[in-house]
């Protein structure tokens, strides 16, 4: 009996020491692992197909796709505090004729009368190259090589693009997008449009119209009326994700941008873009590149204008490295 009890108490011992070592832990406490390093909070997890995962602590917030096959680079989901994301992809009430409302993209309408915008446009933008994935405590970033190319595939346009995903309080964060685009080959006009560099299709239930959000920008206009094409430091979409929470995104012009303060094109149907070229065309010499930063900020609740005020205050100051 004896004997049995001492190789019963062995076999237990056996399969404890193979459950911890399945669960990935160290059975003996007094052989750590001396060389571990601490696992960043904020990670970018490259995915399958041309796609980036970017987590806080394990839990995704946000998605680059980037994948060759694609009309324009873009990032979706982008996740509010809840859990759900604030954007969508395509015009709830036009999906085909908005097709090209990719969440949060980057694109303009003319570009040496090439259209980059649209779905049906002769322009693409194609990743070229990762240039930085990067995981810290404090964010994640994301830096790629991409060519803005006509219907012959002849690049127009090189852009250098930087994403930095940064966790504040409560769950919300800040996306700051910093674009570099150098001309190839020759002088290219980016013309006088209000479509262009970026744009945001908010979700179908924030939008005022689908769902009874508000629209504020730094200027105090509000919802379409008040900020259509209207000059301003920053512009705030809000509205309900769930019967029990209300999110928003705020987009802001830095003001290092040229022409800032500029116009913003914001409709009650819940899209909302940042206008370069609005009041006049502009034209990019080779190896003078046009240099823009903006930032989109992901929030809970329905903000004010003090707090917005206070957070575009910390977003300008943000150091450009």
């Amino acid at each position: 009996m004896a004997r049995l009890l001492l190789h019963g108490r062995l076999l237990v011992a056996v399969l404890m020491i193979g459950v911890d070592m399945a669960a990935g832990q160290v059975a003996d406490a007094d052989d750590p692992l001396p060389e571990a390093r601490p696992v960043p909070r904020v990670q970018v997890e490259p995915q399958p197909s041309g796609q980036a995962s970017l987590r806080l602590e394990g839990r995704e917030f946000a998605r680059y796709h980037y994948d060759v096959s694609l009309r324009r680079p873009f990032v979706f989901p982008l996740i509010g505090p809840s859990g759900r994301s604030v954007t969508r992809m395509g015009h709830p009430r036009d999906p085909n004729g908005h097709s090209h409302h990719n969440s949060f993209w980057v694109s303009h309408h003319d570009v040496d009368g090439v259209d980059f915008w649209g779905d049906k446009g002769e322009g693409r933008i194609l990743h070229r190259r990762v240039i930085e994935f990067e995981d810290t405590n404090e964010e994640a970033r994301i830096a790629v090589a991409n060519a803005w190319v006509d219907a012959e595939g002849r690049t127009m346009l090189d852009e250098e693009r930087r994403m930095r995903f940064i966790p504040l309080a409560d769950r919300q964060w800040l996306l700051v997008l910093d674009l570099r685009l150098n001309a190839v080959g020759k002088p290219r006009t980016l013309g006088k449009t209000p479509f262009g560099l970026v744009g945001v299709r908010m979700a179908k239930t924030i939008g005022v119209k689908d769902g009874g959000g508000r629209i504020r920008n730094s200027e105090g206009g509000i919802n379409e009326a008040g900020v259509f094409w209207k000059p301003a430091r920053w512009v705030d979409y809000a509205g309900r994700t769930s019967a029990e929470t209300v999110e928003g995104i705020t987009l802001m012009d830095h003001p290092s941008n040229v022409g800032h303060p500029n116009p913003f094109h914001v409709r009650d149907d819940g899209w909302m873009g940042a206008c370069t070229t609005f009041a006049e065309p502009r034209t990019l010499t080779p190896g003078q590149p046009l240099v823009l930063r903006y930032g989109l900020l992901i929030h809970a609740r329905v903000p004010d204008a003090a707090w917005l005020d206070e957070q575009f205050r910390a977003f300008a100051e943000r150091p450009t490295n």
